[in-house]
């Protein structure tokens, strides 16, 4: 609205009021010019509001695209490092921030550690660990999963003194809160409502990012696992099937030997041959009962457990009376020796099943030590522990060996095929133990091989 050719004062005044403009004519009137001062003064402040609320409106624009940018970056990956990296160096790049950081606490939210940092001006501080005790004023409202900004410096929260202005987020989801995110800039450089909102978004698609990448990783580690127990099982299949197949075939063999006996002679049982097929029968059938009652065993021993009647047991008399048919009967086989404890100790468990563990001990010590070897059958007390300990000596077990020596059909090196054994021994041994509720261990140095089964010491 122009007033140029408008000559009344009255009418000057009011469309002055009503943000015209002209020029100042003479003669001057005092409250025409007041009019005309403020009418420019208001305009020149509608200028920089209406800039201010551009220059906002910008900011809300780019803050959107920052998150959907954040968003896109985020979906298309499972890979939660670069998932934080993006978080951090989008948002330090669009708010110009000296630094960003983002800390995750321990389970027990005990810590808080600097996992990934983007840092432009200040010292790096990531791998630096915090305890959530030192800071509980800090600590106390982010676990409430509150943002918090901090102006003034907190003694020790940064090592090296620099001073700047902190703004923390939570991140979070629906099954807890998972750490925070930081902005650091300059001090004096306060954070806007609309930045504090945008970091929160950025902390929820970073807590969105977090659990998607965990849930594929752990899915994958799943994954592995049962590809790894789908091969147990098909390795445990084909060695069984081969063990069962075994004595089956000596037997098959050994009945055409005594068919083609029987044939040739009117009386072989005086035959030396006669007499060695007949002692391969009885050991195959031995051998074949023997493991089709270790995978009985093997089947059962939870339903076993529910059943174990535990009672006080004299341990260095059960252990002697084991150990004496093994001791009585070593002809081309390792010497046996036993040392047992002074003091008599006792515990309370299933004699039936120790029985059961100390026999396939023994078993498994013969098929593994060399016949100029010992094996020591060893009680020891130890403070409120009773230790029951077989020795072998003549072989050590490489480190791969005691981690798989009580896996299923674990076979030792120098196993020989003739062996008896099953290779279940051991696999029973740890489970019938874990049944009695104590615990065994294996050691091997020095040609020397140590397997320790550790009972509560019966109180009197």
């Amino acid at each position: 609205m122009n007033l140029v050719f408008c000559q009344s004062p009255i009418n000057k005044v009011q469309g002055f009021k009503l943000g015209g403009v002209d020029y100042i004519t003479k003669p001057i009137e005092q409250e025409e010019v007041l009019v005309r001062i403020q009418t420019h003064l208001n305009l020149r402040n509608m200028g920089r509001t209406l800039a201010v609320q551009n220059q906002e409106l910008r900011q809300a624009l780019d803050f959107e695209a920052l998150v959907r940018r954040i968003t896109d970056k985020v979906r298309d990956s499972l890979d939660e490092t670069y998932c934080l990296r993006v978080a951090t160096e989008e948002l330090a790049t669009v708010l110009h921030l000296s630094g960003c950081q983002i800390e995750l606490y321990d389970p027990q939210q005990q810590t808080a550690t600097i996992v990934h940092e983007y840092s432009g001006t200040l010292p790096g501080c990531q791998g630096e660990t915090r305890q959530i005790d030192d800071f509980p004023e800090l600590y106390q409202q982010l676990l409430q999963k509150t943002p918090l900004q901090l102006v003034e410096p907190v003694p020790l929260f940064n090592p090296q003194g620099i001073q700047v202005t902190r703004l923390a987020c939570p991140i979070f989801d629906d099954r807890g809160i998972i750490g925070n995110l930081w902005g650091l800039r300059p001090p004096g450089e306060l954070f806007t409502d609309l930045e504090i909102s945008l970091m929160q978004q950025v902390a929820s698609q970073c807590a969105i990012a977090m659990r998607q990448a965990r849930l594929y990783a752990s899915s994958n580690q799943q994954v592995a696992e049962l590809a790894k127990l789908n091969q147990l099982k098909d390795d445990f299949l084909k060695t069984v099937s081969h063990e069962l197949k075994a004595p089956i075939s000596s037997i098959q063999l050994a009945a055409q030997t005594l068919e083609s006996l029987l044939k040739a002679k009117q009386n072989p049982r005086h035959s030396p041959l006669f007499q060695r097929v007949l002692k391969i029968f009885h050991e195959s059938c031995q051998r074949q009962k023997k493991l089709t009652d270790d995978l009985l065993t093997l089947c059962y021993i939870d339903a076993q457990a529910k059943v174990v009647q535990p009672e006080s047991i004299e341990l260095n008399s059960l252990l002697t009376n084991l150990a004496n048919p093994y001791i009585a009967a070593q002809n081309q086989q390792p010497k046996i020796l036993l040392k047992l404890a002074r003091q008599q100790p006792k515990i309370y468990a299933d004699p039936v099943i120790l029985e059961r563990i100390v026999q396939e001990l023994f078993n498994d010590a013969l098929e593994r030590t060399p016949v100029e070897g010992t094996i020591t059958l060893q009680t020891k007390i130890l403070k409120s522990q009773v230790l029951i300990r077989l020795i072998n000596t003549g072989r050590e077990l490489t480190q791969i060996e005691q981690e798989q020596v009580f896996s299923q059909l674990y076979r030792s090196q120098d196993s020989s095929p003739k062996d008896h054994a099953t290779g279940l021994g051991l696999t029973l041994v740890k489970k019938l133990v874990e049944v009695l509720k104590a615990s065994i261990t294996v050691t091997s140095d020095r040609q020397e091989t140590i397997l320790t089964i550790t009972f509560p010491l019966e109180s009197d």
